[in-house]
């Protein structure tokens, strides 16, 4: 049946103030939203006075992502624990504003190395915690074990870290990006170099410098082209999954008894009183469909 314009304006409305409840509702994550979004469109207005408007775009794609924790928590029910919306806020806003406007992935030494470890972990929570939701639902007939449970979370991280590399490739092969960042060796190995093609690995060692087209590169080495910036990212993404997986194990071993300081950051079902969306859309006169109403 199809809705009437002023039915899409009460659910618009019912959207609106849920999201605002949700924004509001821990005072920790709601100080830290305000606070980076200031702090962002200081620097939007800053980038736009000094004509820098690829800098412009990424300050508004970061006040964009910032509501992200939030919609996702009023439009699919889940509850987010304030450490993980204030560490996926932080992560936003290191990767966006501090990474590509301030340049910190050129200026801070391993700072892309921090968010791709931390990384891993966010993913391996988001990960356990969508397998946890399905395992504890009464309409699913499965039942996973706590080692299946951190096998999942790990993987789904490791799948993210893997198509994330698989997007920086992509950027850098069609759009002559430098997302996968080079890097200045010493060594190097190679069987491409065995001019009898017998697949020999030629080496050539104590490189100080490479010249190309009879200029030199002044880079006091041989120039990788990314593959070891693509290793490390992915090593780094998966010792944040391992150190998440296990200590999702042993909280679902212990069956939710052993909470450690990594189990605050695991989503739950949003329980009546927290699902401002129903609020709304029963103060505005919508009658929820069934099956949507929140678990107690």
């Amino acid at each position: 049946m199809k809705k009437t314009k002023q039915e899409k304006r009460r659910e618009k409305k019912s959207f609106r103030q849920a999201m605002d409840r949700e924004l509001r509702e821990h005072r920790s994550s709601f100080i830290v939203f305000y606070v980076l979004r200031a702090l962002v469109i200081v620097v939007l207005v800053r980038q736009l006075m000094l004509g820098s408007y690829e800098s412009a775009f990424f300050c508004v794609l970061t006040l964009t992502l910032l509501y992200v924790p939030s919609w996702l928590q009023v439009k699919l029910r889940i509850e987010l624990p304030p450490p993980l919306e204030i560490t996926i806020l932080c992560f936003i806003f290191a990767a966006e504003i501090l990474g590509e406007v301030n340049a910190y992935y050129e200026r801070v030494p391993h700072w892309d190395t921090m968010l791709h470890t931390l990384n891993g972990f966010l993913a391996a929570a988001v990960g356990f915690s969508l397998i946890m939701l399905l395992n504890d639902d009464d309409r699913l007939t499965f039942d996973l074990s706590p080692f299946f449970l951190a096998l999942v979370a790990f993987c789904f991280s490791m799948t993210i870290g893997v198509l994330w590399e698989f997007f920086e490739f992509f950027m850098d092969w069609f759009f002559g990006m430098d997302m996968q960042r080079d890097t200045v060796v010493h060594v190097i190995h190679s069987a491409a170099l065995d001019m009898t093609h017998s697949n020999k690995v030629i080496t050539i060692p104590d490189i100080q410098d490479v010249v190309i087209n009879g200029e030199s590169l002044g880079m006091g080495g041989y120039l990788d082209i990314g593959l070891i910036d693509t290793m490390k990212d992915l090593f780094v993404n998966f010792i944040g999954a391992v150190v998440f997986s296990v200590a999702g194990f042993f909280y679902a071993k212990s069956k939710g008894e052993n909470r450690g300081a990594a189990l605050s950051f695991v989503p739950s079902r949003k329980t009546r009183a927290q699902d401002y969306l129903r609020q709304a859309q029963e103060e505005n006169g919508i009658v929820p469909q069934e099956g949507q109403d929140a678990e107690e």
